[in-house]
């Protein structure tokens, strides 16, 4: 099929090349002529795994040509159906600030007047219930002068990709969810994914309304949000009586009901997704007057977890003056995004503190670098690690977890965990977060 994209964040450019890749032919439109620029170099804008290899496959000189990009939004007058990948940001009372959406689905609509044949409108960004239907559809239509259900289509595909691992999520998902208040749109959408669901040995596809499709992605956000911030209260109650939260938590995991994945208890969630989704669910509760209280309790206990990382290093070192190691800037492994990672409160609680940050990354350096631009940064953990009086692990790459030499460049070798991650525990002072 022929299909466009608009957006090319991190779902908008992961979709694109992923549909690509199941043999569809992919226009991916954005306004950032670097990033179309990158793209049709066959290069990722950003990092994810997997992400790289499958843009230089379809996009660039020696590529498939399945996959290009441009800022011209004409080109979706040549495809059949158009994904809406725009960000919806949080408003500061919580709720999603729709302007970068509704811009887009305009300039999508005005774009459409050109076209006679039918088209199709999928909104893949997180949106509350009600959005596709009440504000998108009405304003694609109003400004294409179209006709919902006759000359235009829309419905609503959420997205289930995690940050880090977004192409195996994508070509291997648990679900499909089609959301569509109309047959003809609902059957578009499976024609679109029907080659996901062939390779990936048929996942289960939930055909649905598009308020109920805009729901699922937040309950699923939600109830994975309050799983982390369940895990870290028990995880605090067990610092306190000298239990291991970790041998509880696969305890736990063994019970079916509840599974072993998101139990693990830390700093807390980051990133994109969870607080911003969760806070716009609230938000919409309470502009029905509902207050939602588990999900406030989530956030609160979540927000609570960088400061109880701080006093353990109140506990071993006085920071004022002191080099302090960070080890991790990403919110989680596998990304560089920084978008509400949990080493922004560590880094601002050093920096109150009075300590001499250096701080260390393997892919989202440079994206902290224009937040905090005079912390120091090193460009391996060797550098990071000499003669640091204290080392604070923020995010569990991989290359954290057995540093035997590196501890021993530390002037005063301690080392807090804030992932439970680190292997070696002789010859430190180590504390975890949790026990």
């Amino acid at each position: 099929m022929q299909l466009s994209v608009v957006g090319s964040g991190y779902v908008g450019t992961t979709i694109a090349a992923c549909f690509a890749d199941l043999g569809h032919n992919v226009v991916n439109i954005d306004i950032d002529q670097e990033i179309v620029d990158t793209i049709n170099d066959g290069e990722a804008p950003i990092h994810e795994d997997g992400l790289a290899e499958m843009i230089a496959k379809h996009a660039g000189p020696e590529s498939t040509g399945r996959l290009r990009a441009t800022t011209d939004y004409e080109e979706v007058l040549n495809t059949e159906l158009t994904f809406l990948c725009l960000p919806t940001p949080a408003n500061d009372d919580g709720s999603i600030d729709l302007s970068i959406m509704k811009a887009g689905a305009e300039q999508l609509g005005e774009t459409l007047v050109e076209k006679n044949e039918r088209h199709n409108v999928v909104v893949k960004s997180t949106v509350v219930p009600g959005t596709t239907e009440d504000t998108i559809a009405p304003l694609v239509a109003e400004t294409g002068g179209k006709r919902l259900g006759d000359d235009l289509g829309v419905g609503m595909n959420p997205e289930f990709l995690r940050e880090g691992s977004a192409v195996a999520d994508f070509l291997d998902p648990d679900k499909v969810v089609l959301g569509a208040d109309d047959d003809r749109t609902r059957e578009q959408m499976g024609n679109v994914f029907a080659p996901l669901v062939e390779r990936a040995d048929d996942p289960p596809v939930v055909e649905t309304a598009t308020r109920e499709a805009e729901m699922m992605k937040y309950a699923n956000n939600a109830f994975l949000a309050s799983k982390v911030s369940l895990a870290n209260d028990l995880g605090n109650i067990c610092k306190e009586h000298g239990v291991d939260m970790y041998e509880v938590a696969d305890a736990m995991g063994l019970d079916e009901r509840i599974a072993r994945s998101f139990l693990n208890s830390g700093l807390g969630w980051g990133g994109s997704c969870f607080p911003k989704d969760t806070a716009a669910i609230i938000a919409a509760a309470e502009s029905k007057r509902y207050d939602a209280p588990m999900l406030n309790a989530a956030t609160e206990v979540n927000d609570r977890q960088p400061q109880r990382f701080l006093d353990l290093l109140d506990k071993h070192v006085d920071a004022e003056g002191k080099r302090i190691a960070v080890l991790g800037l990403a919110f989680k492994p596998g990304t560089d995004d920084i978008r509400n990672t949990r080493a922004v409160p560590v880094i601002d609680g050093l920096i109150h503190r009075g300590a001499d940050v250096i701080a260390h990354d393997p892919v989202a350096v440079e994206n902290m670098r224009d937040r905090y631009p005079d912390i120091e940064y090193a460009s391996s953990v060797s550098e990071a690690l000499e003669d640091a009086n204290a080392c604070l692990v923020v995010t569990d790459w991989d290359q954290y977890k057995v540093l035997d030499e590196e501890f021993d460049r530390m002037e005063t070798p301690i080392v807090l965990d804030g992932r439970h991650c680190i292997n070696r525990r002789e010859g430190i002072t180590y504390e975890g977060l949790t026990w």
